[in-house]
Order: structure tokens, then C-alpha cells, then sequence
């Protein structure tokens, strides 16, 4: 016997080719023009318009491969800040349709509708056309939503029919639609899981929740189960609209190099206490603990963990702590890979419950944060690195000699 239609209903809504429409919001002269935007450091592509995923560029290709692909594509840095300044438009937007909203990322939400239809006094389909058209009119980015009885099943649904579509898989539709998705739709299944899943038969989405819930425990352990659940309408995961904090924060890479100069680790380090700054104030939370680690050439690590004087997101005190770490661990005789810092003990960012000294501390970290703030949006409006911090000058190749590590900066 199928489910009832909506013994629960879940939304989940998707932003299309987020960053890019982002991007294509402050210059629509690269309107019908392919857009990819660069990591932070301009390796690798994170996202994308759909012409240029057409033309085969992917995400995580690196910007030296999409470029012979699609020369005539502009290339843009990502702009994390602006990006997170979009999403708060559109987060406003979803909680004036509903009080519940779960942020599970940047660029997309949950949304519990139980009772949505009696508030709205409309049906679940017109409601998710309401929320796509709110958003474009008001946000300016499209968005595609799909409504179903359990989050993993609202999710592949926002997903069939994109950009900027409306599916709709009431209890009774559920198992036409899951003979129409392939097991790699399912959320969580990989490439892996599925040629493991293939050798039992199980290739579709009606073939994963028509297994028995015994063969999908003993393939895919606890997580298959509670999948094979939610593709069955039986709720697992509930919408969580106070969604924890993350529990670190962290900023890594390799050198490009081996190098046993000091130095060069220096300026790789003030490179990502400035990007790792720049997350923690794009998020609006802070840092009580900081981690810096050194990979050496044989690939062990070392690290170092202290406790910042108050929870901040101020690079000059990151930095500082980095430089600090750096000079206790740092090896004459060693040759080192990659390094980064790990921030631990998150917290959302708030003013008060400070002493004395740490709230001059606190004053002087908001002068920071303005500074930086100001540095961010010289960056967004005249390109990645016009204004850097002198430390990390060695990295960027522009000279070895910058009298003051920081706050000295260099406009160019």
C-alpha cells in the first residue's frame, strides 16, 4: 500500500549555479558570457555558469585546464563576503514563507511545511512557485525547490528539475519517482557505493527502497538504513533550524614547493591567517583556540594548539599566534611542504561578557576588523590581491624585503 500523500512535508531549496549568479548580479555586462569563479588562491574552479559545465568544465578542474576548454570564459576570484551578504537576502526571503528553516549551506536550505498549506491557503506546488519567484524578484538569483516527505526525497526532487524548477513527490508519486533517478542521485552515494550496489542489482532509486532494509544495512551499514528509510517517506532527519557550529575552521595548502626557508613558511602562514580571518568574519563567528601545523618533506607533522586571550576573528591576532608557533616549531635542519592553521573552540561572534583589559583588547580588534573589512572590499572592487598585507609579500613574489611584517600594507 503507498504512503499517504503528506503525512510530512519538507522543501528543500537549491540556489543555481550560486557564486556565478552572485557574480552576474554586480556585472551583468557578462550576461550570455560563460562565468567561472576561482578557489581563493585561483587554482581551481567552484563553480560555474551552465554553458560552461557544458562545454565540460567541472568543478574542482583546475583554472589551467577550464581555460583551454572555454578561453572566451571570464574567470572571476570568489568573493566569500559578498557571497554570504546574497545569502542572507535569500535565507529572509524563505523565513517569510516559513518560521522553521534549517541554513544547511551558503547556498541552499531546508524548510519544514507542515501546515504551510492551510497558512498560504495554497497547494505545496504553488507555495515552492511563490518561494522561486520571491527570490528571483527580490534576491535576484533563481532557485530550485523541491517538496516531499522527508529530506533526502526533497532534495533529489529540487535537483530533477533544474535551474529554477518546481518537483513536487507526494507519498503516492514517491515510487515513480524514484524509478526515474538512478542510485547515484541519492544523496551520499558515491561512485564507490553505487558499483558496490551494482553488483546486487541496485541501480535505481525504486531498486534501492524495494531492497530490503537487512541487505542495504549489511552493504551500507547505519547511514544505507536510515537512507532506505527516507526513500521510503519515513522521516529520519528532521529540519534543524538552530543548526550547530561548525566545530573548526581551517585554512591549509602545500607550499607548491619543499623549502626549508623560514621565511616562505612566514608568508604562507599570514596568507592563510588572512583567508582564515576572512571565513570566521564572512560566518560571524570567532575563535578561542588556535592550531598552526608544519608538514615536513616526509610528510609528518607537527603542530601546536594555544589558547587565543578572547574569541576573535582578528587576523593581526591570528597572524601574531602563527608567527609565534612558527618560531617554536621551525627546524633549520628540516624541509617543510605545507602548513596551515586549524581554528577550534567557535563561537558566535558577540560583544561583552569581557573584563577590563579584554575589552580594550576588543576595541582595538573591531579598528582591525574595519580595517580588513575595508581590504575585502578594495579587493572585490579592483581584483584578488590589489591590496595584500607586506608579510605575505615573499608568497606573492613581489619581494623579499618589507620592512614591517604588518600592519603595514602595499597597494599596487
Amino acid at each position: 500500500m503507498p504512503p499517504p500523500d503528506w503525512p510530512n512535508a519538507i522543501a528543500h531549496v537549491d540556489a543555481d549555479c550560486f557564486y556565478a549568479s552572485c557574480e552576474l548580479l554586480r556585472r551583468p555586462d557578462l550576461k550570455n558570457i560563460p562565468v567561472c569563479v576561482m578557489s581563493s588562491q585561483d587554482a581551481c574552479i567552484v563553480a560555474k555558469t551552465y554553458d560552461a559545465r557544458e562545454a565540460g568544465i567541472t568543478t574542482g578542474m583546475t583554472v589551467w585546464d577550464a581555460r583551454k576548454l572555454m578561453p572566451g570564459a571570464t574567470f572571476l576570484p570568489a568573493d566569500f563576503r559578498y557571497y554570504g551578504q546574497i545569502s542572507d537576502k535569500l535565507f529572509s526571503v524563505l523565513r517569510r514563507f516559513s518560521p522553521a528553516v534549517e541554513e544547511y549551506s551558503i547556498d541552499e536550505g531546508f524548510m519544514d511545511m507542515n501546515g504551510l498549506r492551510a497558512l498560504h491557503r495554497k497547494p505545496y506546488r504553488q507555495i515552492a512557485d511563490n518561494i522561486r519567484e520571491a527570490v528571483h524578484q527580490q534576491v535576484g538569483v533563481t532557485v530550485s525547490v523541491g517538496v516531499s516527505a522527508t529530506r533526502t526525497l526533497a532534495k533529489m526532487a529540487s535537483e530533477y528539475n533544474k535551474p529554477n524548477g518546481t518537483t513536487i513527490v507526494a507519498g503516492r508519486r514517491i515510487l515513480e519517482f524514484l524509478q526515474r533517478v538512478s542510485v547515484r542521485d541519492i544523496p551520499g552515494i558515491g561512485a564507490n557505493r553505487e558499483a558496490l550496489l551494482d553488483k546486487f542489482g541496485i541501480r535505481s532509486g525504486a531498486d534501492f527502497a524495494a531492497a530490503g532494509e537487512h541487505l542495504i544495512g549489511r552493504l551500507l551499514g547505519r547511514a544505507g538504513t536510515d537512507l532506505w528509510h527516507e526513500l521510503n517517506g519515513t522521516p529520519v532527519y528532521r529540519v534543524e533550524p538552530e543548526a550547530g557550529l561548525p566545530k573548526s575552521v581551517a585554512r591549509t595548502a602545500s607550499m607548491g614547493q619543499v623549502t626549508g626557508d623560514k621565511a616562505t613558511i612566514h608568508a604562507h602562514l599570514i596568507h592563510h591567517a588572512m583567508r582564515l580571518s576572512g571565513a570566521l568574519m564572512e560566518k560571524r563567528i570567532t575563535a578561542k583556540h588556535l592550531t598552526v601545523f608544519l608538514a615536513l618533506k616526509s610528510f609528518a607533522k607537527q603542530a601546536i594548539t594555544s589558547e587565543l586571550p578572547y574569541p576573535t576573528a582578528d587576523y593581526f591576532l591570528l597572524a601574531k599566534q602563527a608567527g609565534k608557533a612558527l618560531d617554536d616549531m621551525f627546524d633549520p635542519g628540516q624541509r617543510y611542504r605545507a602548513c596551515g592553521l586549524i581554528a577550534t573552540g567557535i563561537a558566535i561572534r558577540q560583544a561583552g561578557n569581557f573584563d577590563l583589559f579584554q575589552q580594550a583588547e576588543q576595541r582595538q580588534e573591531e579598528k582591525h576588523l574595519k580595517l580588513l573589512e575595508t581590504l575585502h572590499n578594495v579587493n572585490q572592487k579592483f581584483g584578488s590581491n590589489t591590496m595584500t598585507v607586506c608579510a605575505s609579500l615573499k608568497l606573492a613574489g613581489k619581494g623579499n624585503h618589507a620592512r614591517f611584517n604588518y600592519p603595514m600594507l602595499e597597494c599596487v
